[in-house]
């Protein structure tokens, strides 16, 4: 958290200084302390929450806290605040009365081929993935768990790791030792062989939780890849629904049972096909980067204000 701090607060400062920009986009409740000086710069500010941010593990104790003072302050000082997800909209309205802008993420409708899974010695359609930082709000441990108590016998790779929990890491390995099946491949920063991953999975499990719409879960239902999400409003809105939902390594391990013994194949293709025409159709890059220059023109006018005045929040519709 300092060190986005630090870093947020030394480019506020050159805009504020030298740059001098019509608008300043910011990233993350957890820059709200900047807002201010910004605006006192006679700088507009649009500030992207970026998910839940107190509810993450990571942020224990006075990390949680000061993200909730965070949030607030964002929201209250913003000239306009963007969600990725309605559901973080909804929540913004309900907690603080007040609306703003949904802008989510995109992605691209892909068919990588499969040539390069020999490299990890996985057949095509006979894996399972999980592409997740190690963190408990990502339930990876769940997922992981699941799978060794399910009948499934295709192999579940784990990509990811984690710079802050290494606690839950070793809890995630010392479960997924339980099966031969699991295997934990670590980080995984080829592009390419990460989109053939995707695109050639048996399933994508997902078990992200706080974060709004998720990247990697874009991605894979781009890449076509059948998606077990964690059952809450924000997979089910990306999904619109469309996905195996599980709630624990119970009802995770459950699913994990139909599929392997094929009970589950019909659903599976149907689940593919959706995702991809929900990528098609909501979460294209185009559509993203016009909302975005959409909200930008509209803040350019408040450019002109005196910077000693009090910039009123704008009137936006989620």
């Amino acid at each position: 958290m300092t060190e986005t701090l630090s870093h947020t607060g030394l480019s506020a400062a050159r805009a504020i200084i030298k740059d001098k920009p019509d608008v300043a986009l910011v990233l993350n409740a957890g820059n709200a302390p900047l807002l201010t000086p910004l605006k006192a710069g006679g700088i507009p500010v649009a500030i992207h929450l970026d998910g839940l941010e107190s509810k993450r593990g990571k942020w224990r104790g006075a990390g949680s806290r000061y993200y909730r003072w965070a949030e607030k302050v964002a929201v209250k000082q913003g000239d306009e605040v963007i969600a990725d997800a309605q559901a973080i909209a909804d929540h913004v309205i309900t907690v603080y009365g007040r609306a703003c802008t949904v802008i989510p993420y995109g992605a691209d409708v892909i068919d990588p081929g499969s040539d390069r899974l020999a490299e990890l010695e996985v057949i095509r359609r006979d894996y399972h993935l999980i592409v997740a930082r190690l963190e408990p709000e990502n339930h990876v441990l769940e997922a992981v768990h699941g799978y060794t108590i399910s009948e499934e016998t295709r192999p579940l790779l784990v990509v990811g790791s984690a710079p802050y929990s290494q606690w839950y890491i070793d809890r995630v390995q010392e479960v997924a030792a339980e099966s031969h099946s699991v295997r934990m491949l670590g980080s995984i920063y080829d592009r390419e062989l990460l989109d053939q991953l995707y695109a050639n999975a048996r399933s994508y499990i997902h078990g992200h939780s706080v974060g709004g719409t998720n990247p990697s879960l874009l991605r894979a239902m781009g890449a076509g890849a059948p998606v077990l999400a964690f059952d809450c409003e924000f997979n089910r809105e990306v999904t619109a629904n469309r996905a195996f939902c599980w709630s624990d390594a119970e009802s995770l391990a459950t699913v994990l049972d139909e599929i392997a013994e094929g009970e589950a194949d019909e659903q599976l293709a149907e689940f593919s096909h959706a995702g991809r025409q929900r990528i098609a159709e909501y979460y294209q890059w185009d559509s993203v980067t016009d909302d975005y220059e959409v909200m930008l023109d509209r803040l350019v006018g408040l450019r002109r204000r005196p910077a000693s005045g009090q910039t009123p929040p704008l009137e936006t519709s989620a």
